[in-house]
């Protein structure tokens, strides 16, 4: 088990987490979310001895890393899937860390084969693809058989094929009594994968609870109702007996009904009691994408804007062509979570008046398919 207990650090006037404590228990995927800058990373560095807290602790089984016996066979990390020398193959890269670790070379072969690279095992990690290096980080962290088990965003760089490998691959290891500690941005992926989540933000507890009760607490349900498009009079009509049968009532952009309040068969009754046909009646359960930005969405840090291409625009030149077709604007649906009854604006917040500038990302190359 991982316990940290009241940990936190600080970077110069820079405080990257304060005041976290929570517990990842064996035998459970435990997701660990939260916006970029929320102090994920730092928080994985601290657990594996690599950062010291300036405060608190963090232990794994009841001791800190450094402190615990032959760490390697019982803690096992992919942090930095990059962090290999390149011009090692992959066996070699493999064989290094089992060799200090005590860890008999048979284990390196077996390895290679859990994850997929017995093919090129004696490639240079230089040539592989961004998914092959995932995989080879997955290894080092299977290497030593570990009963606890960190990923920093495992599945980044793998195809569909890959993704599914890994998610198996975390649910049957917890399966085994295993501690799983997975942190990623990928919401979807984290909701068929982990059973208990961590949420942070600008370095401190958000969340700390199973996928489906943070789903409930952090999003609104509600019924979607649809009448005859050509029926205006009829919607208006449902409308009203909902609203009349204490519902609250919402219009969607596509004229649709957002009802909440009242349990779908009631709904279906009311609309036959009004003599109303229904195109549409289906519930609406949150994703945990729509739950996890609602809960996150006052503290993240970096907020995109609107290109308004100042001083940019040109003017179709007289005889030149015909001017380009403006698309009307589409309301955008967003993947907010829908807002409380009562406070819905179609629109997510307006964002921040001086964005900040991030770095591209790094062009990579698709995962070699051996």
């Amino acid at each position: 088990m991982i316990e940290a207990v009241g940990l936190t650090k600080r970077y110069g006037a820079k405080t990257a987490v304060y005041n976290l404590s929570f517990q990842v228990r064996p035998g459970t995927v435990t997701g660990f979310l939260g916006p970029n800058g929320a102090g994920k990373s730092t928080t994985m560095r601290m657990i594996l001895g690599l950062d010291t807290p300036t405060e608190g602790k963090v232990t794994i089984g009841g001791l800190p890393f450094r402190q615990t016996p032959n760490a390697p066979r019982q803690v096992g990390a992919l942090l930095d899937a990059k962090a290999v020398h390149g011009g090692r193959s992959a066996r070699n890269h493999l064989l290094s860390l089992a060799q200090l670790s005590g860890i008999p070379a048979r284990r390196v072969d077996e390895v290679l084969g859990v994850v997929g690279l017995q093919d090129v095992a004696r490639k240079r990690s230089k040539g592989f693809s961004l998914g092959m290096g995932q995989r080879l980080g997955i290894a080092a962290a299977l290497l030593g058989d570990p009963q606890v088990l960190l990923f920093d965003e495992p599945v980044n760089g793998l195809d569909p094929e890959g993704i599914l490998w890994v998610r198996n691959l975390m649910k049957r290891l917890a399966s085994e009594g295993r501690t799983v500690f997975v942190s990623s941005h990928l919401m979807s992926e984290m909701a068929l994968t982990a059973d208990h989540l961590i949420v942070i933000g600008r370095g401190q507890l958000l969340a700390d609870m199973s996928v489906t009760d943070f789903i409930s607490t952090n999003s609104a349900d509600f019924a979607r109702v649809r009448t005859p498009d050509g029926e205006p009079q009829s919607r208006e009509k449902l409308s009203a007996a909902l609203s009349g049968a204490g519902a609250q009532v919402l219009t969607e952009p596509d004229g649709a009904l957002r009802v909440t309040g009242l349990p779908l068969p009631r709904i279906s009754d009311l609309a036959h009691g009004s003599d109303v046909r229904l195109w549409e009646l289906s519930p609406h359960r949150a994703s945990l994408e729509e739950a996890y930005m609602r809960m996150t969405q006052g503290a993240v840090d970096y907020r995109s804007t609107v290109d308004q291409k100042a001083g940019l625009t040109q003017q179709p030149q007289p005889g030149f062509g015909a001017p380009r077709q403006q698309i009307p604007e589409v309301p955008q649906q967003g993947f907010y979570a829908p807002p409380p009854p009562g406070s819905y604006a179609g629109a997510p917040a307006a964002a921040q008046a001086a964005p900040t500038a991030a770095a591209p990302a790094d062009p990579t190359k698709p995962e070699d398919p051996r």
